[in-house]
């Protein structure tokens, strides 16, 4: 290699790197892992869904809870695992009710998962950010859902109040047993 190749590739090497410089750290779902002791948790809220025939379990750890009582932010290191059934339906498709007019639950149909961790989220812009949490839907089989569209979760967030740290049922977990 002549010495004109020579600074041609290394002028060449230097300007890829200067691109992948330029490129965000790492983000994303793939951060989170499932977890799999959700359920050794707090179910700290049921939801029924109408507009998409779910029941719905939030589980979380103590130590959230504990946060959220105090109006504070929740620690790095909490995991909100959204579990989703299918309602159980009628013969017309309407959801069935028990006694307390709740939907039943059927199958299992996916989890969702909210993680926070310090330092994560530094990779994304203001108007997308929330905070250090990232997202994660995974399957009935808890495998990650690939199709998902976590972006979605970041824009359904995104417009809540910092002091909620950008989590729906913030008010759930101050009331949590």
């Amino acid at each position: 290699m002549t010495l004109r190749q020579s600074i041609a590739a290394a002028t060449a090497c230097a300007a890829l790197a200067a691109v992948f410089a330029a490129l965000p750290a790492r983000a994303g779902g793939d951060l989170v892992k499932f977890p799999e002791n959700y359920a050794t948790g707090v179910l700290y809220t049921t939801v029924d869904r109408a507009d998409n025939k779910q029941y719905r379990e939030l589980y979380t750890t103590p130590a959230a809870i504990a946060a959220a009582k105090k109006g504070e932010p929740l620690p790095s290191g909490t995991v909100l695992t959204l579990v989703q059934y299918a309602a159980k339906l009628d013969a017309q498709g309407n959801p069935e009710k028990d006694a307390n007019g709740r939907f039943i639950k059927g199958n299992l149909i996916a989890y969702t998962v909210m993680e926070k961790r310090a330092g994560w989220g530094t990779e994304y812009p203001d108007n997308v950010r929330n905070g250090e949490w990232e997202y994660q839907a995974f399957k009935a089989d808890k495998t990650p859902n690939t199709a998902a569209n976590l972006t979605g979760c970041f824009n359904c967030h995104k417009p809540l109040d910092a002091r909620l740290d950008f989590v729906y049922s913030y008010d759930k977990l101050k009331s949590a047993p």
